[in-house]
C-alpha cells in the first residue's frame, strides 16, 4: 500500500472535486497524469472507482466506500501538518522542565512569566525535584532541560550553562544572639542545634562535603524537606539553619535573623541550565532557552 500512497492522494482529489481537470489543477500536475494514477489504482484494487458523468466523473459504489476511508486518513494527515506548523510557530506545544523549589523561585520563574506572556498557548510542565532526580529525568528524556544547582555529577552528554551565583549561609534568631558579629570557629557548629535539608540535594551534599573537608562532624537537630521551612524553624529559635541566602534574605534585611560568620569561607555555588545532547528538545523549549540565555 505504501507504494500506492500517491495514487490515493490523486484519488482523494478527483473524488473531492468530481473532476479530473480540477484535481489536476489542485495538484499542479497534468490531466493525463491524473488519469494514469486513477487507472493504476483501479488496476491494483481490481475494480472501477469512477464513472464518467455529464460534468466530470462520479464515484462508483466501490469508490464511495473507499473514499469514506481515504478522506478520513487524508484529512488526518492535513490536520497533523497543521498542528505541526502550529507547534513550530509556537501556537501549540509543551515544555517539560526539571527544577527544584530553589531554582524555580530564585531564577526560572521570571523567565516563565515572560515566556507565557509571549506564547500563552504553550503548556509548561515543571517537574519539581532536587538536582540528582532532575539529572535522572533529563537522561531519561522525561524533560527538555533542567535548572539545577552545583555540585552535581558531570556527564559527557550534558551541556551546562552557568547562569547565577548562589551562597550558602547559616542563620539564626534572637535566642542565638551571642553568636552575632563574632568570627566563629567552624568547629563550633558541632555544638549547635543545626537545621539541615533532608535527603539527597545539591545543597545538603555541598555542605556535607565542605564540613567533611574541614573535619567538622555535625548531627542535625532537625532535617526538613524545604529551605522555606528551615527559615521558619530558625525564626522560631529552634536552631541554626543552613540555607541558600536567597531564602533568608528578607529576614536578614529586617533584622529577624542574622548570619553566622566563620573562619572558613563556604565556597560559592551556581545555578546551571543543563540539556542532554543525546535527547532532542521541542521547538518551544528551544525558544524558552533562548530567552533564558539572552540575559
Amino acid at each position: 500500500m505504501v507504494n500506492n500512497l500517491e495514487y490515493y492522494k490523486v484519488f482523494y482529489y478527483v473524488a473531492s472535486y468530481r473532476s479530473l481537470t480540477a484535481a489536476a489543477d489542485a495538484l499542479a500536475i497534468s490531466q493525463p497524469a491524473v488519469s494514469q494514477s486513477v487507472k493504476q489504482l483501479e488496476t491494483t484494487l481490481g475494480t472501477k472507482l469512477f464513472t464518467r458523468a455529464s460534468r466530470g466523473v462520479r464515484l462508483t459504489q466501490e469508490g464511495e466506500l473507499l473514499f469514506g476511508y481515504v478522506a478520513k486518513g487524508y484529512e488526518q494527515i492535513e490536520l497533523g501538518e497543521q498542528k505541526l506548523k502550529q507547534m513550530l510557530n509556537l501556537d501549540l506545544g509543551e515544555i517539560h522542565i526539571g527544577a527544584s523549589d530553589m531554582t524555580l523561585q530564585f531564577y526560572l520563574l521570571p523567565f516563565l512569566e515572560r515566556f507565557h506572556e509571549k506564547y500563552p498557548e504553550i503548556k509548561v510542565v515543571v517537574t519539581n525535584a532536587p538536582t540528582p532526580e532532575t539529572l535522572y529525568n533529563l537522561r531519561e528524556g522525561k524533560i527538555d532541560f533542567g535548572v539545577i544547582s552545583t555540585p552535581f555529577d558531570e556527564q559527557p552528554s550534558l551541556q551546562t550553562t552557568v547562569v547565577r551565583e548562589i551562597e550558602d549561609v547559616f542563620v539564626a534568631g534572637r535566642k542565638f544572639i551571642s553568636y552575632k558579629n563574632k568570627m566563629l570557629d567552624l568547629q563550633e557548629l558541632e555544638n549547635m542545634p543545626i537545621i539541615f535539608l533532608e535527603g539527597v540535594t545539591s545543597t545538603r551534599n555541598n555542605m556535607n562535603q565542605f564540613l567533611q573537608k574541614n573535619h567538622v562532624e555535625v548531627k542535625p537537630e532537625f532535617e526538613l524537606a524545604t529551605s522555606d521551612m528551615i527559615v521558619q524553624f530558625a525564626l522560631r529559635n529552634l536552631g541554626v539553619g543552613c540555607v541558600v541566602r536567597d531564602f533568608a534574605q528578607k529576614y536578614l534585611d529586617a533584622g529577624q535573623l542574622f548570619e553566622l560568620r566563620f573562619n572558613k569561607i563556604i565556597p560559592r555555588r551556581h545555578f546551571c541550565v543543563v540539556t542532554d545532547t543525546k535527547n532532542p528538545i521541542s521547538a518551544a523549549a528551544r525558544n524558552l532557552l533562548a530567552l533564558v540565555h539572552e540575559t
